[in-house]
């Protein structure tokens, strides 16, 4: 049988890893499978929180001032967050009991389909207050789709990797993440191009059009995905109850890592977009920064699971943490210079510095549970933690903004908070690189004396 034919999806044998035509044919499609379908995923999340950033409390909330209008909308961004673990445990229960691939055609789906019906919504100037209902409504939908795609998503690429490549493989996804910002923030910065009155009346709906279609890429890879084998007289009935009984501690400290993680990933990725547009720049450069900002974290990730299969997770992740803390306070005064160079400078760190932590969490996260529940215990976890801090990240943000009299400060010390639950939260766990695949979620095993 050839490679491309091979049926389970379980942790690649020491003697297929050795086969470098097939290893080399399984990453292509693993990529494919788990990093391209995330990064349309990706892609169309993107489009909303930069509409939310840009044309949104203009078309949906105008009856407040723009700053004001802005918070609204990022707390129409951050609704969808409410979704995300209901998502991740709904469809992570469904992923253990009878498999990954039909969940994940499922969620390519759902965001496809929410994600252009957003692009074909009336604005509140045509229908009022329906208008922003509508568009909570369809984020909603968003949320719960992205909920459980990226447990998935990652455990796709996890399980069918050789031992010593579960860092790399794992963060396909993160660099899907990388691409899906990079073309999505491509493709606004394309529409601020055009003048103002047509980006407002109709430019706007373009990227999630385009979002929608694309969609459709992923699924045609995601249906030729292998189906697995699930022994459903193993599985648990309830996997996430069976997780929570067996794997506490780690569930715990595992959301904790996600809200560290997606709170500095949120005001990273999309407050800032709004603070340089705050501090006098156009809304192409603005965006253009985002791009350098983007190939930067797309470059990166795949090169900080690869360092994390060579000297540990925990060491990438917690480091990266604290780069990223310490370096955000020099951040606002390299966007304040004025100088574009040193903006986009700026940009392309905070990326690099976004992307350590990134690049490692999927295997990282996903090495802390056992099989049969690991789909339940990922997303559900994950998804919490990116709940409370990613969905909330833009608007406390902005809130802060708003109450330090539109200084940074405020934001510093929230970013840098964050990124400290995220470093304690990761070095409280289990490091688990060297871990053998068929070993992982079983306690540590303690040598017995003589």
């Amino acid at each position: 049988m050839s490679q491309t034919q091979s049926t389970p999806v379980s942790p690649m044998s020491p003697n297929e890893a050795q086969r470098p035509g097939a290893q080399a044919t399984t990453a292509v499609r693993t990529f494919f499978i788990s990093g391209f379908g995330t990064a349309l995923e990706f892609y169309d999340f993107i489009v909303y929180g930069l509409a939310a950033a840009l044309v949104f409390p203009v078309l949906f909330f105008p009856a407040t001032d723009r700053l004001t209008g802005t918070l609204v909308a990022f707390a129409a961004f951050g609704a969808g967050f409410i979704m995300r673990p209901l998502g991740g445990i709904v469809v992570g229960h469904f992923g253990d009991r009878i498999g990954r691939k039909t969940m994940l055609v499922m969620t390519l789906l759902l965001m496809g389909a929410s994600t252009f019906l957003i692009g074909c919504l009336p604005t509140y100037e045509n229908v009022g207050v329906l208008a922003p209902v509508l568009l909570v409504a369809l984020r909603l939908v968003q949320g719960f789709a992205a909920g459980g795609e990226w447990g998935g998503a990652s455990l796709f690429g996890i399980e069918n990797s050789p031992e010593n490549r579960r860092g790399l493989w794992g963060s396909f996804t993160s660099t899907g993440i990388g691409i899906g910002s990079l073309f999505g923030t491509s493709v606004f910065t394309v529409m601020t191009l055009l003048p103002e009155s047509a980006l407002t009346a109709w430019a706007w709906r373009v990227p999630f059009w385009l979002g929608g279609l694309l969609v459709l890429v992923g699924i045609i890879a995601r249906r030729r995905m292998p189906h697995e084998h699930v022994n459903k007289k193993q599985a648990p009935r309830v996997p996430l109850l069976a997780a929570i009984k067996r794997h506490p501690r780690q569930m715990l400290l595992a959301i904790g890592v996600a809200f560290g993680y997606n709170t500095i990933a949120y005001i990273g990725s999309l407050f800032t977009v709004t603070y340089t547009e705050e501090r006098g720049y156009t809304d192409t450069q603005s965006l253009l920064f985002q791009v350098a900002g983007s190939i930067a974290f797309m470059i990166a990730a795949p090169f900080m699971g690869l360092l994390s299969d060579r000297i540990g997770r925990k060491k990438v992740i917690a480091g990266g943490a604290a780069i990223y803390g310490i370096f955000f306070f020099l951040f606002f005064s390299l966007v304040d210079s004025h100088i574009i160079f040193l903006a986009t400078v700026a940009f392309i760190l905070v990326n690099l510095f976004m992307a350590m932590p990134q690049g490692c969490i999927p295997a990282f996260l996903g090495e802390q549970f056992s099989r049969e529940s690991r789909y339940s215990s990922i997303s559900a976890t994950y998804q919490t933690g990116a709940a409370l801090g990613g969905g909330t990240a833009a608007s406390i943000a902005t809130a802060l903004f708003i109450a330090f009299n539109r200084d940074s400060l405020g934001i510093v010390l929230y970013s840098g908070a964050a990124c400290l639950v995220l470093a304690l939260c990761v070095l409280g766990l289990r490091e688990t690189y060297k871990v053998p695949t068929a070993e992982l979620g079983e306690e540590k095993k303690t040598p017995v004396s003589g």
